[in-house]
């Protein structure tokens, strides 16, 4: 699911061009067929060209349905796509190379900007102006709907979502998705209250245009029921 909607939003152009020449295809097949009708003297020719009318109407009302399924997946499928997968995600090791594949350009700006971490802040994989979340910070305890401030912002940046789930736990839930990248800015908002209060890591995810997802930045952090 995930690729084929990838495909039609990064080659979204091209079919949009293909569906626009389609269209006058059918259109001016449409217009001979019509001629041809009026022009008929018999009952075979006016036949035929009953036939080719019909065609060019059935291939016009395909063409007007794919594009109304392409503008569908992009404007709407496309950007909630990593929210909708409620599924269970394994947990990312944040020093682990990822199973996609990453530019070395990307590879390059992350490993010269990886801040040190320690293991006692159980912070893993933030990188600031990179992958970043500065507001909650690690730790800081929270309670009813928050905006999450932070950094999305990678070459070739397709999209970003935020997840979170309890305390060494494995099971994420997404909470929320974004297209668009973001320097020290709003990620979104997350209401917690329905969610039973206790300690939690919150993370990132952010994905480039091909589809490669790079190490998440995770933070811990504690919901207090208000």
């Amino acid at each position: 699911m995930k690729v084929i909607v990838v495909f039609f939003i990064h080659f979204a152009p091209f079919i949009y061009l293909l569906l626009v020449l389609g269209m006058i295809f059918g259109i001016r097949r449409l217009v001979l067929a019509r001629s041809e009708k009026r022009e008929a003297i018999y009952g075979l020719e006016r036949e035929i060209a009953h036939n080719h009318s019909n065609q060019a109407i059935t291939a016009l009302t395909l063409i007007g349905f794919l594009a109304m399924a392409e503008f569908v997946i992009i404007v709407f499928l496309g950007p909630n796509l990593p929210a909708l997968a409620q599924l269970p995600t394994s947990t990312i090791n944040a020093v682990a190379v990822p199973t996609s594949t990453i530019s070395p350009e990307l590879m390059g700006t992350l490993g010269a900007r990886t801040p040190d971490v320690t293991a006692t802040t159980q912070i893993s994989g933030c990188v600031p102006e990179v992958i970043n979340i500065t507001f909650p910070k690690a730790g800081d305890e929270i309670k009813g709907s928050i905006t999450l401030i932070g950094d999305a912002n990678i070459p070739n940046f397709g999209f970003y979502k935020y997840e979170f789930s309890p305390r060494d736990s494995e099971s994420w839930s997404a909470v929320e998705a974004n297209r668009k990248s973001v320097i020290n800015d709003k990620l979104g908002t997350w209401d917690t209250s329905a969610i039973p209060q206790g300690d939690y890591q919150l993370r990132l995810v952010v994905t480039d245009n091909q589809g490669n997802e790079l190490p998440p930045c995770t933070i811990p952090v504690r919901i207090k029921t208000p």
